[in-house]
């Protein structure tokens, strides 16, 4: 036989795309079209529905950037498609190929009521009697993420965009639709990405080959919707043979990843949920087997505020079972930067609004695109009450693949959850050929286990599953040469692959992603925002708690709720990371300093009750939740570039750069021979793609030591000026009395482009790990490269602090706002190691934000020496938590403590049920057992340890033995 396959398939490419695809819709009528362009920012459907109209027309230009306008649409339906199925078919000039990344628009009825929204590849609009009448709210977002991905744009800021129409109204029709044309379409589609998938020498991909063939034949090109039928029906066989036995069995779950913030500002997402909620709601009518798995609380309770008429419909599809919550977290936040309370209260809020508004406990915590997982995780999310987690992001390694897909990821505590890797490599499937092949070919587990989830729905931007997609589903579900497609619950999948592979592979740690390593330092204000914000927050709470138990003073309830919903929302995974538009953090910035200065009120308000009237010198310490009449440490005065106050003596090079830190108790040089610390370096930084997100390890490859500087003495430490390029550092070294740390507070006037900004610190200690706090605890990193493993790890996350050391000697350096470090280590011709810890202060991205970083920052760190990770854990807190200054009336004893520095308290806060109990939370914070005695300053009647929404799980009391990295949270009765 002659192989002509190359001939066939390219007749069908070209059938589909020329004959059968625009046969989808005939007799088409334009609608009338009116429009009414809002002034400013998006309006109410009330003003816009009682708005004055203009009449427009196909071809009129609309929407400059970030605009929306208001189209109306009516029209008659023709008596003689009366028993036709007709739509609206609505084209706002899109280029894009796919939804949420361009235009896009949400139709609503004459009564305000939403219908589902408009965007590329969902077009049409239900037409269900004679009369037609829509209001579509037309949104000009323009395109940030262009054909040429990456290239720099103002497009970012609403105050940089320009105010050019960027759309042209291309289609408005009313138009016949013809069903069997769209099933052939399917069919084709279904069966054509099989068939490419399908080795050459399968005589099954021969076989739908021939029945594609002889399908086409039956095609009158001059009638295609009155020959679909029978062109459809060559095709039955091939649709109907079933899956092999053994065939790879998919649970596809409806989906839209809407980014929370990304290329547009936050207010545009509240729309883009409105536009793909009301998808979906439409969706399930017409498919009552659909399931849509949603996370981000955030998202719903925007719903809530904004469109109670789309929380309605989720509300009543919840109950049906067919609109599912997922994740139980505020927001798909970022897990590498933000603390380990906020990270709790993530599941806090996020689970406790699905268990107030739908009586659902989620189980599942669902994070496909976050920047690489941290190892506090697994304990947090057992302690949440919730028992899966779900992630797709780690197919985004550039150099190592992961090795699992189904898996046991082990904590720092031990903890172990049930954890699943879509092989399908997409949260945004469309449930095509390929996409099924690739996750059934990519399955590491196909020796003991059968099942992998994939997410279908377009995404990002929103939009969700179509009807297209669903048809597919029924088409897929099970076809020989594929594997089975079932449509069912995450729920429904994580029980079902658990009970077939209870004894999954285990990962221990950190779930790295080898990408986006830029992302711990990007947008710097942003991360000091969120930094500065937590540890308020963290005050704020535990003084209002002293308050009240001290003097009854009203607890801020809703104040404290609100500010931690505003704090997590900027921790989602294109916000807190820095990877936005110019726009979301211009917003970030400015809602970081409200909420300060409500904090602030909270604090002020709750430590003058305490203190009282009076004129005695009181340091409140959130450390030990205490006010002491006890003076502060103050440093010590440099003698000719020399700092000394007996236990460390620094020496300052004349250029400000530290040429000797002596360890006077230790009677040991901190710095290598002839190294000198606090030295600035400059880098090139140009990523081959994803600029905000990125650092490529070539970056390496070019290096300025920023030496030239000069010194001024200033009574309280050294004053150090530096200038380079455009840019500017002003540092201040001080040593305090009494302390075994050098602190330095840098200002950086920044005003380069593309350029990594680091601060080296060379050690003279040998280092085998670096040691970074994370949430609850810490974690060890091998220093060497011997694998790719470890090679991939060039840049690191660190909380507040990071140690290196050898036996009987270490080394920290912690920081109030810095994430992003490296380290390394060389041999020196002495013999000696050198273990060189870098902080990442700055960088210059272009895109999505050309002028990232610019402008002033402000950093404190700590070079903490002699220290172990007792100190190491100490001075992050320190740093963090400064000192409270005010006078009053008397010292106030701790509202509640511990008797083993290994044990931290870690929040102090009224219960939120409103009873009046106090909820404190502590963690073992070095890694081994503690035993410890919590002392509160008020009686206890009852102590009982509970989940992390406060749900007892047990009776307890306040003598404490904890596990390595324990989390407890204990609820204490009054």
């Amino acid at each position: 036989m002659h192989d002509e396959r190359a001939l066939l398939e390219e007749r069908l490419n070209r059938t589909l795309r020329e004959r059968i695809r625009p046969a989808l819709y005939s007799h088409a009528t334009p609608v009338d079209l009116a429009v009414w362009h809002a002034p400013g920012e998006p309006v109410s459907v009330a003003e816009a529905l009682a708005a004055e109209y203009e009449p427009a027309r196909v071809g009129d230009a609309w929407g400059p950037p970030w605009s929306t306008s208001w189209f109306r649409l009516s029209a008659q339906v023709p008596p003689e498609w009366a028993s036709l199925q007709v739509e609206v078919v609505v084209d706002l000039g899109f280029t894009h190929p796919g939804p949420g990344f361009q235009a896009e628009g949400l139709a609503y009825t004459a009564a305000g009521e939403p219908v589902k929204g408009i965007e590329p590849r969902n077009t049409h609009l239900p037409v269900t009697g004679s009369e037609v009448l829509y209001y579509l709210e037309a949104a000009g977002n323009p395109t940030i993420l262009d054909f040429e991905p990456f290239a720099p744009t103002p497009l970012g800021d609403k105050a940089t965009a320009g105010t050019e129409p960027l759309y042209r109204i291309l289609r408005a029709d009313l138009a016949v639709f013809n069903p069997e044309v769209w099933h052939l379409i399917t069919d084709l589609q279904a069966l054509q990405g099989l068939m490419n998938e399908l080795p050459s020498h399968e005589p099954r991909r021969h076989k739908i080959l021939h029945a594609v063939d002889r399908s086409l034949d039956l095609l009158d090109f001059q009638d295609v919707p009155g020959s679909a039928g029978s062109a459809r029906s060559a095709l039955v066989d091939v649709l109907s043979r079933r899956a092999n036995a053994s065939a790879h069995r998919v649970s596809a779950v409806g989906h839209a990843h809407i980014d929370s913030a990304w290329l547009w500002p936050l207010r545009e997402t509240v729309r883009k949920c409105a536009r793909t909620f009301s998808n979906v709601t439409a969706l399930m009518d017409e498919y009552p087997e659909f399931v849509f798995a949603c996370s981000q609380a955030q998202q719903y309770a925007w719903m809530k505020e904004h469109h109670p008429a789309v929380f309605e419909r989720i509300s009543a599809r919840v109950a049906r079972g067919q609109f599912i919550p997922v994740g139980g977290m505020w927001v798909e936040s970022d897990t590498n930067m933000p603390g380990g309370e906020a990270m709790a209260r993530q599941l806090v809020h996020g689970k406790r609004f699905f268990l107030a508004e739908f009586g659902v406990e989620t189980e599942e915590v669902w994070l496909p695109d976050s920047f690489g997982y941290s190892a506090a995780l697994p304990q947090l999310i057992k302690l949440s009450g919730s028992r899966w987690f779900l992630t797709q992001k780690l197919s985004w390694n550039q150099i190592n693949r992961f090795p699992h897909h189904t898996f046991w990821w082990e904590g720092i505590d031990g903890s172990r959850v049930f954890t699943h890797f879509p092989p399908v490599d997409t949260y945004n499937s469309s449930l095509s050929g390929e996409e099924l092949a690739r996750a059934s070919r990519q399955f590491a587990e196909h020796a003991v286990a059968t099942r992998s989830l994939v997410p279908f729905g377009y995404g990002d931007g929103g939009g969700g599953p179509t009807r297209e997609m669903l048809e597919t589903a029924k088409r897929v579900a099970d076809l020989e040469g594929s594997p089975t497609v079932t449509i069912e619950t995450p729920a429904a999948f994580f029980q079902g692959a658990q009970d077939e592979y209870p004894n999954a592979p285990v990962w221990a740690g950190e779930l790295y992603l080898e990408k986006h390593r830029a992302t711990y330092t990007t947008q710097a204000r942003t991360k000091q925002g969120n930094r500065r914000s937590e540890h308020l927050l963290r005050e704020a709470e535990l003084w209002a708690t002293a308050a009240f138990v001290d003097s009854a003073v009203p607890y801020p309830y809703d104040d404290l709720d609100r500010l931690w919903k505003t704090v997590l929302l900027h921790q989602f995974h294109d916000i807190l990371p820095g990877s936005s538009i110019a726009w979301v953090h211009r917003e970030a910035e400015a809602t970081y300093a409200r909420v300060a200065v409500e904090l602030g009120e909270i604090i002020d308000g709750s430590v003058a009750a305490l203190a009282g009237s009076g004129s005695t010198p009181l340091v409140f310490d959130a450390l030990t939740a205490s006010a002491r009449a006890v003076p502060v440490p103050r440093p010590v005065t440099p003698v000719d570039g020399v700092l000394d106050n007996g236990f460390l003596r620094v020496t300052v090079s004349p250029n400000g750069l530290l040429t000797s830190v002596y360890d006077l108790v230790a009677s040991r040089e901190v710095l290598p021979p002839g190294a000198v610390a606090n030295l600035p370096q400059l880098h090139a930084d140009t990523p081959n793609q994803w600029d905000a997100w990125d650092i490529d390890p070539f970056y390496r490859n070019n290096r300025v030591d920023l030496t030239d500087g000069e010194v001024t003495a200033l009574t309280d430490g050294l004053l150090v000026r530096r200038a380079f390029g455009k840019s500017t550092i002003t540092q201040t070294i001080r040593l305090l009395e009494g302390a075994r740390q050098v602190d330095i507070d840098t200002e950086v006037e920044w005003h380069e482009v593309e350029k990594l900004l680091k601060l080296a610190f060379p050690l003279d200690v040998r280092a085998e790990v670096s040691t970074a706090e994370t949430q609850f605890g810490h974690l060890h990193r091998p220093i060497h490269v011997n694998t790719s493993w470890e090679a991939a790890k060039f840049e690191i996350c660190a909380h507040r602090w990071l140690h290196v050391g050898e036996p009987g000697y270490g080394v920290a350096l912690a920081n109030d706002s810095t994430y992003g470090h490296d380290v390394t280590r060389t041999t020196r011709d002495d013999g000696g190691t050198t273990t060189t810890v870098r902080l990442s202060l700055l960088r210059a991205p272009r895109f999505p934000d050309p002028q990232t970083d610019q402008g002033t920052h402000r950093f404190r760190h700590a070079l903490v020496v002699g220290a172990g990770i007792p100190e190491a854990v100490a001075a992050g807190y320190r740093i963090n938590l400064p000192h409270r200054e005010v006078h009053g009336l008397q010292e106030v004893p701790p509202l509640v403590s511990v008797d083993n520095p290994a044990v931290v308290v870690e929040a102090v806060k009224l219960a939120d049920d409103r009873s009046g109990d106090v909820v404190v939370r502590l963690y073992e914070s070095l890694g081994g057992r503690a035993r410890a005695t919590l002392n509160t300053s008020f009686p206890v009647a009852h102590v009982v340890e509970t989940d992390l929404l406060e749900r007892p799980l047990t009776d307890a009391s306040t003598d404490l033995e904890l596990r390595p990295f324990q989390v407890l949270t204990l609820r204490l009765t009054r």
